[in-house]
């Protein structure tokens, strides 16, 4: 559910002076000022860092000349000269990305929907395709002498030497058609023979048909067999390296799932046209299967996964009420194996092993499993069971070690995202790092010999790149200013172009020679010279005790001169598994700006990474389990109770605002909190989980239907009653992914509460995510309106 907000460019090279030292000269912040279009007033960050196949040029995205839109530029990494590229040179450059073949002498690429061959010794791509339709996921064949690709939802391969396309699949949507010879209808079989016996005309007919099958089958002996997929659909298509075998995914959605509509007002046709949107959680869900195609024997099977270990547990959550012996338990036991979704498979780069890595539909399970495409044999190799939900989507880090017996994975086994080897013969498991902190990104160095791993070893709030030896052991540390780093290597890995950011410091583009202590050098200057004549704050980040004992992250916002008994605000950040305590530019940048606006103001601020944030391991972001507004909300109050005793903060004074889950965390306070927060924002906000998506809202509350108690509780809706303090909400009327819905239904809950000290601000051209200026200037307005009328001392 997270709200992502662009992330806006702005200088790394000014070291903002101390607040202080401005205090005659500093520009005044106004909301009008902070909310106009960032591109135009602030600047616009460096962004899709992408080096040339040299290695002598990176090129990115930018826009110093504040245009309507980004454009591509590039700097030469020996002079650092940037130029911008001209729109006939970009279409005339590769695509990044694609694949490479062993020796990286060759890329295959797609390009506005065609399939491109590079030689990387010459520079010169060849075009391999040149169709209307798309052709895409172009990749090397085991054996490098074909390129494969897929058309119209098939695989075909195209043979580097001579040209020669061939389609290896033929999937068909519908049902294969009936021979009617072939039926099995008693009556309809006798009329058929009757016909044949009196009437030569049709035997004749008849016999000639069948000649003609048989010699259009003879001459079709070649191609592939006919896989018709009825009201399925296929994707996952992956041909094994012996190119015996292609195995692939079906899809099955559910029919007639009802979708919910979001009416637009504001349209060019002048009528209110409806906007499909989504299912609401505990909807009928998507279901998979894997198929596998055997070329040889032209025949199709369907994989088991059955065998999978602990397929059938069920969570302890349906557990708990199931006494041992009774009609429930024996009911649950005799249920089918829950439903999985598959990845992969991925085969070693010798061909002598496949791994898949499967997902419960419940996400409570992960497995890596060996798979023979011969046998269809699935055998569990590593199982990773969260009983409220394993992280992340998709099949994560997976890939093949260079002895081709050992996979290499990311797992929270321990509590914290770490990496792992595991060898698919003897399963004897390696961890590779270890400790209270998260491996974000991993890379294999193009040699095999080390790692490349971003984590936040250093401090929870920053993000630092490293190099590790293949099997483990000490790890380097190669960045090491204070904040962010996104590191994207040159072809030969000597360098090392780094969107880097702090606090107070916008994203800027620096190169740095791929060594620890190698000192970085900045490209870019991004910020426009308005933004930069204010002193940006550099917020501290602190750790406060929670009541339960543990220890939460926030950033502190404090006035230069606090007065005693002064006014505060908490913001909550949106998404739940996000970071915003931390030492780097946030993606919440209005909010930020608007903190500096509110600190000139005499106010105390306070950003929390509560119970669900990422950064901070397993049990930190699975706290909200079955409770959301449980201990995510208590961290609020608890620091809500530190800037009253620790900041000078008068405790009735005290307000609180976010969007997205920060609005309905802003909704939980004012209903279960209402002497602690005196005044609240809620913005885009949740009110009723039982309304929201499956996938984010099915991995923390279970299924409505199944876990009804996790939703009464977690839902504002049910607490409207408790309203004291001043209420504002906002919302966009056209928002597509927490619906307007949402809001109007918690305002009639109000009404007929008899509630008055609320207010609804809507938003009619406005999506989740806020677009126009001028939207934000108005909500952000009666937000300090709300502040100020509430918090401030009465005059």
């Amino acid at each position: 559910m997270r709200f992502i907000k662009t992330a806006l460019a702005v200088s790394a090279s000014l070291l903002f002076p101390l607040v202080s030292g401005f205090a005659q000269s500093k520009p005044e912040l106004t909301v009008e000022k902070i909310m106009r279009d960032p591109a135009q007033w602030i600047g616009t960050s460096p962004s899709n860092i992408q080096w040339a196949e040299s290695g002598k040029q990176v090129y990115f995205m930018w826009n110093p000349e504040k245009a309507r839109q980004d454009s591509l530029y590039v700097v030469d990494t020996g002079s650092k000269k940037i130029s911008k590229v001209s729109k006939a040179a970009r279409l005339a450059m590769p695509s990044q990305g694609g694949t490479y073949n062993r020796q990286r002498t060759q890329r295959v690429y797609e390009k506005a929907g065609d399939v491109y061959l590079l030689d990387m010794k010459t520079g010169k791509s060849r075009q391999i395709t040149a169709t209307a339709d798309r052709e895409s996921s172009p990749s090397f064949t085991a054996d490098e002498q074909r390129v494969a690709y897929l058309k119209d939802g098939n695989l075909y391969t195209w043979n580097i030497s001579n040209g020669q396309v061939k389609q290896l699949t033929d999937f068909r949507r519908g049902r294969k058609p009936v021979d009617p010879s072939q039926t099995r209808d008693k009556q309809e079989l006798f009329l058929r023979e009757q016909q044949l016996d009196l009437l030569q005309i049709v035997k004749k007919r008849e016999e000639d048909r069948r000649n003609q099958q048989l010699a259009q089958r003879e001459m079709t002996r070649n191609k592939p067999k006919e896989i018709y997929t009825e009201d399925k659909s296929v994707d996952n298509i992956t041909l094994s390296p012996d190119e015996k075998f292609i195995t692939y995914r079906l899809t099955t959605r559910p029919a007639n799932s009802k979708i919910a509509q979001v009416p637009n007002f504001v349209t060019a046709s002048g009528y209110t046209e409806d906007i499909p949107t989504r299912t609401k959680v505990g909807a009928v869900q998507a279901t998979y299967e894997m198929g596998v195609y055997d070329v040889k024997a032209d025949t199709t099977y369907l994989v088991s996964f059955k065998g999978l270990t602990g397929l059938q547990e069920k969570p302890v959550y349906q557990r708990e009420n199931q006494k041992p012996g009774t009609d429930t338990e024996k009911a649950a036991a005799a249920e089918a194996s829950r439903r999985v979704l598959m990845f992969g498979p991925y085969y070693s780069t010798d061909g002598k092993h496949g791994v898949l890595v499967i997902r419960s539909a419940d996400n409570k399970d992960r497995w890596i499993a060996s798979f023979d495409p011969a046998t269809r044999t699935v055998k569990t190799l590593d199982r990773q069971r969260d009983e409220a939900w394993v992280n992340g989507f998709g099949p994560g880090v997976i890939g093949w070690m260079p002895d081709n017996k050992r996979i290499y994975f990311t797992s929270e086994e321990t509590g914290y995202a770490h990496l792992y080897t595991l060898d698919v013969e003897t399963g004897k498991k390696t961890a590779l790092t270890s400790g209270k902190y998260e491996v974000i990104g991993v890379q294999m160095s193009k040699d095999q010999k080390n790692w490349y791993l971003t984590t936040n070893q250093v401090h929870p709030g920053e993000q630092h790149f490293y190099r590790l030896p293949l099997n483990g052991g000490r790890a380097e540390q190669i960045t090491r200013m204070t904040g962010a780093h996104e590191v994207t290597m040159s072809p030969d890995e000597k360098t090392l172009a780094v969107r880097y950011s702090y606090s107070n410091k916008p994203w800027e583009l620096f190169l740095m020679d791929n060594k620890p202590g190698a000192k970085p050098v900045q490209i870019t200057n991004s910020l426009t010279e308005e933004f930069k004549a204010y002193p940006w704050r550099e917020p501290e980040v602190i750790t406060y005790k929670a009541a339960d004992g543990a220890d939460v992250h926030a950033r502190l916002y404090k006035p230069a001169n606090g007065v005693s008994n002064g006014p505060a605000v908490i913001f909550v950040h949106g998404a739940g598994y996000l970071q915003n305590a931390h030492k780097w530019w946030s993606t919440y940048f209005r909010e930020y700006m608007f903190h500096n606006l509110l600190v000139d103001k005499g106010y105390t601020v306070l950003d929390i990474d509560y119970r669900g944030s990422a950064g901070y391991g397993r049990d930190w972001r699975t706290g909200i389990y079955r409770h959301m507004g449980g201990k995510d909300l208590s961290d609020h109050v608890d620091g809500a109770k530190l800037l009253a005793e620790k900041y000078n903060v008068d405790p009735k004074r005290i307000g609180i605002y976010g969007g997205s889950y920060g609005g309905f965390i802003t909704l939980m306070a004012m209903f279960t909190q209402p002497d602690v927060f005196a005044a609240g924002a809620a913005l885009r906000s949740v009110t009723d989980w039982s309304h929201y998506n499956h996938g984010y809202t099915s991995n923390i509350l279970n299924e409505p239907q199944a876990d009804s108690l996790a939703y009464t509780r977690s839902s504002p809706i049910y607490f409207a009653e408790g309203l004291k303090g001043a209420l504002l909400m906002c919302h966009g009327m056209v928002d597509t992914n927490v619906h307007f819905q949402d809001i109007v239904r918690l305002s009639q809950r109000l009404i007929e509460l008899g509630k008055d000290n609320w207010e609804l601000a809507v938003y009619p051209v406005e999506d989740h995510g806020f677009v126009e200026p001028s939207s934000w200037t108005d909500e952000y307005k009666r937000i300090l309106k709300l502040f100020e009328t509430n918090l401030q001392p009465k005059k």
